[in-house]
Parts: C-alpha cells; structure tokens; sequence
C-alpha cells in the first residue's frame, strides 16, 4: 500500500466520529424553556444536533408507540403519561428523571371584564366558555378534571367547556378572547402576559412534575441519557427556572 494511502487511513481512523442527531418529543408547555436549552446542550455536545417535537404528552406518546419517527427522548408534563411509556417498555423506571414541576392557573384575558376569585366562580352564567385540555391526552385537562370533580364542579364546567388539543391551544383561546376563561401553566401564562391575566393559582392533589427519559428503542443510547442528565444541570435549571418552572 503506497505510503501516502496509508498516511491517509491513518488521518481517516483518528477523526472522532460525527455525533448522531438527537430528538426529543417533550410536552408543548417546555416548547419556549427547550429552545433556549437545545442550543446550550449542543454546545456543550459539539456536532450534535438537537431536533424537538413539542406537541399534548398523550398524543406523543400515541406517536412513539406507533413507531413512527424515531425519538430519543421523552419529556411529559404528568407522571401518568410516562407512566404508560413505562408499561409499555417504552422506557426504563431506572433512567426516568423529574426535573422540573410547574403550578395549575385560571387565565382570562387581559380585558376581561369578569376575573373568577375562586374556581367556584367559573360555575357562573358571565363564564360561557372555558377552555380545558382533553383530559384523555392532556396532562393540563386531567389535572384540570382532577380539581374540578374533588369540587363537585365537573358537571357545571363540562358543558362549557372548549377542548384544547395541548396546552398552548388553551392559552391560544384565552389569548385571542374566544373563551372567557382557561386553564394552563402558569409558565404559559407567563409566554402571553400581554394578552392573558391570572386570575387565580389552583392546588392541585398531587404535584405536577415533569418525568424525562430516554427511549428503550433509541439509536442514540448515551446521547439520549447524557440530555436527560443535562435537563438537572445548573445551566438548565437556570433556563427553566427564568421560564417560571420550579424545582421538583
């Protein structure tokens, strides 16, 4: 073999291999907080690239089961959905990780002439319409639910109720006026604070916590759990935190 081909080779095998490309489908009220970390996670990961599918928990999760794109890592805004994941083998209980919790909100828009003091409020004839994620595929909507019927006020919100596909769909309604009244994150409240007002924060039964985890069927093992490692470091805590996300 001429010594130049040789040379060559050897040059060739030194080079690190290229980083495959990650994806991540997390929940649709991270959307704003994973586009600033995405970029950070890649710098920090030099020649990967980070591809985000941001859509209602339930309906990623349908996608990942179906084996449709392929993902790396899945983000939920609720313990159940990725509870599911889990039961289905999707992912591992070993490598799932809360990283971030959030707060339960009423919004109106910000030139509502009504603001409900109490949930107890939206029962009331001035609140037509309010908007609530489907409770059968959005973490937001079962929490919602969650709240309304330990009230004894699902029956009276049910029917006015306006179905959202994802949380920035409820906070869309609100947002432009087609709904007196919504219930969202108070992150996405926060994204709209020009169009949307709280009105109240709402406790819920349980915490709402964020699990992450790297897919069981990923092409990227390490990098997908090096992400997930990454979503508890200071740098995407900061990021999260300056969103309004809490600590879980």
């Amino acid at each position: 073999m001429p010594r130049s081909l040789t040379l060559w080779l050897a040059a060739l095998l030194a080079l690190p291999a290229a980083a495959a490309d990650l994806t991540v489908s997390a929940a649709a009220s991270l959307t704003n907080a994973f586009k600033d970390i995405g970029p950070m996670f890649e710098a920090a990961n030099p020649g990967t690239t980070v591809a985000f599918n941001f859509g209602a928990s339930g309906a990623l999760l349908q996608q990942i089961a179906k084996g449709g794109a392929p993902v790396d890592v899945f983000v939920s805004a609720d313990q159940e959905t990725m509870d599911q994941a889990q039961s289905q083998g999707l992912v591992q209980a070993a490598q799932r990780r809360d990283f971030v919790s959030n707060t339960l909100v009423v919004i109106v828009p910000i030139s509502a002439a009504n603001t409900p003091k109490v949930v107890g409020d939206l029962a009331q004839a001035a609140y037509r319409r309010i908007a609530v994620g489907l409770p059968a595929s959005v973490p937001v909507g079962r929490y919602t639910k969650v709240v309304l019927v330990a009230a004894g006020l699902w029956g009276a919100i049910e029917p006015k109720m306006v179905g959202a596909n994802n949380v920035r769909q409820a906070l869309d309604y609100v947002a432009r006026g087609e709904v007196d009244a919504g219930f969202v994150y108070a992150t996405d409240a926060a994204v709209m604070a020009d169009k949307v007002k709280v009105a109240l924060t709402v406790p819920t039964p349980k915490p709402i916590l964020y699990p992450a985890a790297p897919l069981a069927s990923s092409a990227n093992p390490a990098m997908a759990a090096r992400f997930v490692e990454y979503l508890q470091s200071a740098a995407a805590q900061g990021v999260l935190a300056k969103h309004g996300f809490g600590k879980p």
